[in-house]
């Protein structure tokens, strides 16, 4: 089965704890704090694997979670850090987050990886808050927690050449004919349901690899059909093999079809509409062929000049080795780039943060019944870091929000002792001392 997309949950470590501590060696007087700082949690890194060829390890395992930094211990020892989670992934892969539906990354090379999700930092230990004013404190921080997202994974064939074509114009013979790929063929339209690839060795010592791609229709660009199941794939393909029933089976215009499933290409994507493109008069074994190919051949120099147009029979064979030397010469003088021109280059490890620079340093007040409810993302992730059961770490706290300014913005809206005031799930009274 080829599964090309998925939805999975991702949940980097947390970072460990720090702690709390103090020398107490017998003969070191007033020995001093001594908590050492928790463990960095593991992060979340999709890596491509040439291996892979589908999604379909991720139809039954969705969710990946990496574990969490060691707390610190005594006698400053840091806690350890702990080891990245690494997920493979078929090369051709699109990351994007459900939540924004930002493209996270394109992932196409061997190698490739990207931190989908950032582990958590690890907690400061108490040592690392003394100063002169204060040589004992009793403050530790939380660790960090992980980062966690829903992604959305979509898998885009990469082949050099892509098969497009009505449904039963003979894309799976050829394949078959031309590879060792044993696609589905049969006597009825959608026999090929999913992408099958092939590699075809041309008999020169050059060879390329060929995708089948499900049989395209008039409004796939809208979904009907196999619709975009299908558009996603010949994104990536450096060229377009068309291949063109001139059998007229069915009582078609090989010329009609032709002008539609172009004119498909054009609406899905624009790109598309100017990749190299090769024409190809399909089962010419047919006793109604030749006459409809000189049809064929005659509108399109009304229409868009003379065009080159192979003329083969996937069926006996006939033609086909002259196709495949026209391709591999094509694909001498196409670009590299032509194959990954909608690849954004992407850092070997790069991380995409949940929250916006700008969200960690902004806050608002506003009046909720008889209290306040102060909203920042920066707030809420330093109460999560702190350990509010001692004195300092409450002191220290209102120390921070002093200095951010949010005590005068509460007295600027009025805020008196004893009054209320929200930030997230924690709730403190308001102290005006002046």
């Amino acid at each position: 089965m080829f599964v090309d997309k998925a939805k999975i949950y991702v949940k980097a470590g947390d970072g460990g704890d720090g702690i709390v501590a103090f020398r107490r060696e017998k003969y070191v007087a007033e020995g001093g704090p001594s908590g050492g700082d928790g463990g960095n949690g593991g992060s979340i890194i999709f890596r491509v694997d040439e291996g892979l060829r589908t999604l379909m390890d991720f139809r039954y395992l969705r969710h990946f979670k990496a574990d969490r930094g060691v707390k610190g211990q005594k006698q400053n020892m840091h806690g350890a850090n702990a080891k990245d989670m690494i997920v493979r992934v078929p090369p051709g892969t699109i990351v994007m987050d459900e939540d924004t539906e930002e493209k996270i990354a394109d992932l196409t090379l061997q190698g490739q990886q990207i931190v989908v999700a950032r582990g958590g930092r690890g907690g400061r230990g108490n040592a690392r808050f003394a100063t002169p004013a204060n040589s004992a404190p009793e403050i530790a921080e939380n660790g960090e927690e992980g980062q966690e997202r829903n992604v959305i994974l979509e898998l885009k064939v990469i082949a050099d050449i892509g098969l497009v074509g009505f449904p039963s114009v003979g894309k799976s013979t050829l394949l078959s004919v031309v590879s060792a790929a044993q696609p589905k063929i049969a006597a009825y339209h959608f026999t090929t349901l999913s992408p099958n690839l092939g590699v075809v060795d041309v008999g020169d010592g050059r060879s390329f690899v060929m995708a089948d791609l499900p049989g395209l229709i008039e409004g796939a660009h809208q979904g009907i059909g196999l619709g975009h199941e299908f558009l996603r794939h010949i994104e990536r393909t450096r060229i377009i093999v068309h291949i063109i029933d001139m059998s007229a089976a069915d009582g078609r215009d090989p010329f009609d079809d032709w002008l539609k499933i172009n004119e498909e290409l054009k609406l899905y994507s624009e790109k598309l509409e100017q990749r190299p493109q090769i024409i190809v008069a399909n089962k010419m074994d047919m006793p109604e062929s030749a006459y409809n190919l000189q049809i064929f051949r005659e509108q399109l120099i009304d229409g868009f000049g003379d065009i080159e147009i192979l003329a083969i029979s996937a069926f006996s064979k006939d033609g086909v080795q002259d196709l495949l030397y026209r391709i591999a010469g094509l694909l001498d003088v196409v670009e590299e780039a032509t194959r990954l021109e909608q690849v954004p280059e992407v850092e070997g490890r790069k991380v995409f943060r949940l929250e916006r620079k700008a969200d960690e340093v902004e806050f608002t007040v506003h009046r909720e019944n008889d209290g306040f409810v102060i909203e920042s993302i920066k707030i809420e992730k330093m109460i999560k870091r702190s350990n509010l059961f001692s004195h300092d770490a409450i002191m220290r706290f209102a120390r921070i929000l002093r200095q951010m300014g949010v005590d005068a913005k509460l007295r600027e809206l009025g805020a008196e002792d004893g009054q209320l005031v929200r930030i997230g799930d924690f709730e403190f009274e308001f102290s005006d001392k002046g």
